[in-house]
């Protein structure tokens, strides 16, 4: 992998609710709506309402993945601000994340090549988002 595993900038415990699916000709779409919090040095806080990840999966099985959903909490300014995150990829092992913010601590995320690891826990997952070697604020 081609990120710094041990310092991940934000990391987001989803909680899943019922999923809801349809299969197509072509391909199957699976959504899944999810609630949960995240933390790191950099920003606490919660999802706001709710974000949905939405599988395309091929009928040759080739998934695609994409979850959106904004953040809201203090980040390490203790400031209030939001964060939506959209996460993107073929691979749990290596998505791509783009960060939007207000808060002006956490702008350099907005610019920052970032990967994510997304880890199977008890009712959902963790994402866990790194700055990819090189990059820094």
């Amino acid at each position: 992998m081609n990120f710094l595993i041990e310092n991940p900038v934000l990391i987001i415990h989803v909680i899943c609710e019922e999923a809801y699916s349809v299969a197509g000709r072509k391909s199957d779409i699976v959504m899944i709506p999810f609630t949960g919090t995240a933390e790191s040095p950099y920003f606490n806080g919660k999802i706001i309402g709710t974000g949905v990840d939405t599988q395309k999966i091929s009928k040759e099985g080739h998934a695609f993945l994409s979850a959106r959903y904004m953040l809201e909490g203090k980040d390490c300014d203790n400031c209030n601000c939001r964060i939506f995150v959209e996460n993107q990829g073929d691979d749990m092992n290596c998505c791509t994340p783009k960060i939007v913010t207000d808060s002006k601590a956490l702008a350099w995320l907005e610019d920052t090549p970032l990967k994510a690891v997304v880890e199977p826990s008890k009712g959902g997952v963790t994402v866990k988002i790194y700055k990819e070697n090189g990059s820094w604020q």
